[in-house]
């Protein structure tokens, strides 16, 4: 009775193809849709007043949020804030100082662009970032990518590829290897490949927050980005190991250079440092128990230890006074100038060449900063602005570049360091800055004798959260085997093609493994939960009813080009009949009665054609629950309409509920319905289920 109550609640007239008169069961849409009148002309005009517009408050916003810093720093509280972010810039400093110069080796420059980078850095985030926690620095995986352009472009000028000699003075000539006169040697021409990949790379990411073009970073899911850095970290360790056992091997890059790799390491393996294996041994046996303490008791220690700020100063002091160079061959930091170089454009005439190689970069810079300032800020109860975001990264690139700097990021565990040790704001890393040109201009010549194996190890030992990774994949397939796969392939095409290639493949993996998701998406038969006006899946849940004559059918996809097949496929089989094979049986049967009659057999048949004229399929219509369908294409739209024809020809009627306002629209614009049909739109299941049982029961 409640339920014929509503129905008759439903008013709307409806005509059938059989009626004489029109029905008195009544339905209609009780929400009529706006008509939205869009005027692109007024659209465009609107748009470029409210951009063109100049007022002082205008120019105020606009100012303040470029400059984030003009916001909070005038609001800093000194005494509630102040001891924790010089307590969390000290400690950060003094990690990232040995950190600096080991990952200079990883990008294939000399220990002083390091420190440069994280000075510059720290000071640039400041004033245009929107995090307060995050720490932008250098990152392994970042230097790795730089290191394998520099190597290329190294070695296609013609210099060797074994440690050059720092050049302060860029307009001194030197010979190659092939006889070519060049304005700098090897170190300096490798700087100015790395200034000019990191301003390319800060050009595309300022580009990106201009055109508002954040939602890139939407294809790098959690798991793909997980995946990439477990695989560049295989590559960065690969090419580490030559300084653990102090071998004189070529670094390897391109396709297969950790293959490349392993097998010159193992071909060389004879040649092996004995006093850098030791060294390289005692670091290892220090560094990873005083790494796994400071994690195990973060929670009561107020700060982690510097462990290896004290491996860096015990090896520098052991190698000088022990004279492992001299006495040994190992192979150490060498001269670290103290000050700044003079600043130097980029180098443009290498633009061509390092263009296409900084696109991933920036991808991955920015990807990772946003990633890891969003997530902080939710923790902290504040917001981000995720343009903003790629502006004050990219300027962490472009500026720098002009200063002898690579590219840059933030970084995880830094960022968790000076999370954990009781960072307000970004102060911290002005404090950062001032550790760091505290080492540049008094330290930095002191660190000579440094052994080029104890940066590797420091390097390595810095991978263990990626790397740990593994132990998490158990986890990781129970709550979801696609992400788990995706993870696997972009970990394995990252490590065993190259970084570039890897990220390519996790990309197109990832989208692949969408499309594939919405090309075979669930379609169950759906139930009536009695006592109510809910209708859910029969194979999901128990005691569930179905009303006689009436199938009701959901498609959890998109109904587009790609999956419009198997949209046909899942109905016919969930309904149990394909309605071209029953019109193929009906013409068959009538064939073969004409046949008969023509034969003389007259009344007397030799077989018992079925009446298909009146319900031949056990149901008279079909509920599509379109809740799930987002979208429909022109294929889509196609597909319904051949589906609805095929259907209506055996008298089974097909009606369409719960339809979201885009995909309303979208069937009136195919002309999906014939005149007054658009009425047969229902706002919910229970509605079309009713007025089925209405229809048919009157006519």
């Amino acid at each position: 009775m409640a339920a014929m109550t509503e129905t008759n609640n439903i008013h709307a007239v409806m005509e059938g193809p059989e009626d004489d008169a029109k029905c008195s069961f009544q339905h209609r849409i009780f929400l009529e849709p706006q008509e939205k009148k869009r005027s692109m002309k007024a659209l465009l005009v609107k748009q470029a007043k409210k951009t063109c517009s100049c007022t002082p408050a205008k120019i105020k916003d606009c100012i303040l949020g470029f400059f984030p810093i003009l916001q909070w720093l005038p609001k800093y509280k000194l005494r509630e804030d102040l001891l924790g972010d010089v307590m969390s810039g000290v400690i950060v400093g003094v990690l990232l100082v040995p950190q600096s110069i080991a990952y200079s080796l990883l990008a294939g420059l000399e220990p002083i662009y390091g420190l440069y980078t994280s000075f510059f850095s720290c000071i640039i985030y400041c004033i245009f970032g929107t995090s307060r926690h995050i720490s932008v620095s250098i990152f392994g995986v970042v230097c790795l990518m730089v290191g394998q352009v520099v190597d290329r472009e190294v070695e296609r000028a013609g210099y060797e590829l074994q440690p050059g000699v720092l050049s302060a003075l860029p307009g001194d000539s030197n010979s190659t290897s092939n006889g070519t006169q060049l304005l700098c040697d090897k170190s300096c021409y490798a700087m100015a490949v790395a200034a000019t990949m990191t301003f390319i790379s800060g050009v595309y990411q300022v580009a990106m927050g201009f055109f508002q073009v954040g939602f890139v970073s939407v294809y790098l899911s959690d798991s793909l980005l997980s995946g990439f850095v477990t695989g560049a970290s295989f590559t960065v360790l690969t090419s580490q190991v030559k300084y653990l056992l102090g071998l004189d091997i070529p670094r390897s890059g391109g396709i297969g250079s950790l293959v490349t790799t392993w097998t010159n390491i193992f071909s060389n393996i004879h040649s092996t440092n004995i006093c850098d294996l030791i060294t390289s041994s005692l670091c290892f046996l220090v560094l990873i128990p005083a790494k796994e303490l400071n994690e195990r008791f973060k929670s009561k220690l107020k700060a982690p230890i510097p462990v290896e700020l004290l491996v860096v100063v015990a090896a520098t002091l052991a190698s000088h006074f022990g004279k492992l160079r001299e006495n040994y061959g190992s192979s150490v930091s060498g001269h670290i100038p103290t000050g700044f170089l003079p600043p130097r454009a980029p180098a443009w005439s290498l633009v061509p060449s390092v263009a296409l190689d900084a696109v991933p970069i920036a991808i991955i810079g920015f990807a990772i900063t946003v990633s890891l300032s969003e997530m902080f800020a939710k923790k902290h109860g504040y917001t981000v602005r995720a343009n903003q975001e790629m502006y004050a990264i990219g300027f962490c690139n472009i500026i720098p570049s002009f200063f002898h700097c690579f590219t840059t990021s933030a970084a995880l565990a830094k960022t968790l360091v000076k999370e954990s040790t009781g960072c307000r704001t970004q102060v911290s890393g002005l404090v950062t800055s001032l550790v760091i040109l505290l080492v540049l201009l008094v330290i930095a010549p002191l660190f000579y004798s440094l052994q080029k194996c104890v940066l590797a190890v420091i390097t390595i030992v810095n991978l263990r959260g990626a790397l740990r990774k593994f132990r998490d994949l158990p986890k990781m397939w129970r709550l979801s085997k696609v992400d788990t796969v995706v993870w696997g392939v972009t970990m394995v095409a990252t490590a065993l093609i190259s970084t570039e290639i890897g990220l390519l493949v996790g990309v197109c993996f990832s989208m692949l493994c969408v499309i594939f998701r919405t090309q075979r998406p669930e379609a169950p038969l759906l139930g009536w939960v009695a006592e109510s006006e809910t209708y859910e899946s029969l194979s999901a849940y128990k005691n569930l009813q179905t009303k006689p004559g009436v199938v009701v059918f959901r498609f959890e996809a998109p109904l587009y080009y790609i999956n419009k097949e198997c949209f046909k496929s899942a109905l016919y089989k969930q309904t149990g009949v394909n309605p071209l094979w029953v019109k193929a049986a009906k013409k068959k049967a009538a064939k073969k009665m004409l046949k008969e009659k023509e034969a003389g057999c007259g009344e007397q048949q030799s077989g018992v054609p079925v009446d298909l004229g009146s319900e031949p399929v056990g149901f008279h219509t079909i509920v599509m629950d379109c809740c799930a369908v987002q979208f429909l294409d022109t294929a889509g739209i196609r597909t319904l309409r051949e589906v609805c024809r095929d259907y209506g020809d055996i008298g089974v009627r097909l009606l369409l509920a719960q339809c979201s306002p885009s995909v309303r629209s979208s069937l009136l614009r195919g002309d999906f319905f014939q005149e007054g049909e658009e009425q047969l739109l229902f706002h919910s299941v229970h509605q079309a289920v009713d007025f089925a049982l209405g229809t048919h029961a009157k006519n």
